[in-house]
């Protein structure tokens, strides 16, 4: 694990989180994988940002448990664990992987599922390996259809979400499309499957992946007609949008993840032309030249950055503060919500 605790991350860590965050916490988007099973930045799905893979090419529980206790001191923090997106032939063992970890940390997991797997199939790995739901990612959605054309459907089949209602399921949703949560396809099916299947449980990662205020467009005005989609904050840093998103759905619909390892990245989010850009230390992650969501800077403003999952948790609490969210708020947020729609006792 490449990574160290600078006095600056104390500081930050000390300034905005150490008082703001609860001792308990359910962290409910992580990703846990061993080396051997991640693929190379070239053999990645054009359809995917290719940055996360400079941070880390694994991220095995130890890993992330120790990057828990680093980060978080004093505070308890549960992880849900699912794989990295990965090739089709390495699926099995990447879930295997990841339940093993979770019965023996008696941790929760979700299964990454394939959206050509029958009803039948994907209801016995659930119920057979106590999965707590699913993850499914836009990379599994046919090969032939390029990014913007890629609908919910394609990769989350009405077949499995019958499944996932018949046994009360959560389901981790990364949506597609360039238009991320304002587009009108992803609004639409994301409608339907509220209205359709009233017992699964849906999570949209990244609140919808808006990650700009220009991502937004009408969209918290159509879902905050919803009675039970609720979004993760997960490696997102936008204050504005975590703040819309509350007062639309409210606090109980919130929910605290990080996405580890990507989010040990140490870096600072800005927006820039409606597009995010991820401001990191010069050299630290290779040649970015050709990764138009990175920029290189150095000299004291490169010294002053601290990790991703901190620059999220501090836009977070920016949200909380001016949404004036109460401290039983601030808990459900990072304990209460994951706990409830991940069915722990």
């Amino acid at each position: 694990m490449n990574f160290e605790i600078k006095q600056t991350d104390k500081e930050f860590y000390q300034e905005y989180l150490q008082d703001f965050l609860p001792e308990n916490i359910i962290d409910i988007h992580t990703h846990c994988y061993e080396k051997e099973t991640v693929h190379s930045e070239k053999e990645q799905d054009s359809r995917l940002a290719a940055w996360p893979l400079l941070v880390a090419d694994e991220n095995p529980i130890e890993d992330l448990m120790e990057t828990y206790r680093m980060m978080f001191p004093g505070k308890k923090v549960t992880p849900c664990i699912f794989p990295w997106i990965e090739p089709e032939n390495k699926i099995v063992e990447l879930n295997r992987y990841v339940l093993d970890c979770a019965e023996k940390h008696n941790i929760p997991a979700l299964l990454l599922a394939l959206p050509h797997w029958s009803a039948e199939e994907l209801e016995a790995r659930l119920i057979e390996r106590k999965f707590n739901g699913i993850k499914v990612y836009l990379s599994f959605a046919p090969s032939y259809l390029p990014r913007d054309e890629v609908r919910i459907y394609d990769f989350l089949p009405p077949s499995q979400l019958e499944v996932l209602d018949r046994l009360g399921l959560a389901v981790m949703l990364h949506i597609p499309r360039s238009g991320r949560l304002k587009d009108p396809v992803n609004l639409g099916q994301i409608l339907e499957i509220e209205q359709n299947y009233p017992n699964l449980k849906l999570i949209l990662a990244h609140v919808g992946r808006a990650y700009c205020e220009e991502d937004v467009g009408d969209a918290f005005e159509i879902l905050k007609k919803t009675e039970r989609l609720t979004f993760d904050f997960s490696a997102n840093t936008n204050a504005k949008v975590f703040e819309w998103a509350i007062n639309a759905v409210g606090p109980q619909r919130m929910i605290f993840g990080s996405d580890l390892p990507i989010t040990r990245m140490r870096m600072r989010r800005i927006t820039e032309n409606g597009k995010y850009l991820n401001l990191v230390p010069k050299g630290l992650y290779g040649d970015v030249s050709d990764d138009p969501s990175m920029r290189e800077i150095e000299g004291e403003e490169a010294d002053r950055l601290s990790f991703f999952i901190y620059e999220e948790i501090k836009s977070i609490r920016e949200a909380a503060i001016n949404t004036r969210l109460n401290k039983g708020e601030i808990e459900d947020l990072f304990f209460n919500n994951a706990h409830r729609m991940l069915g722990l006792s």
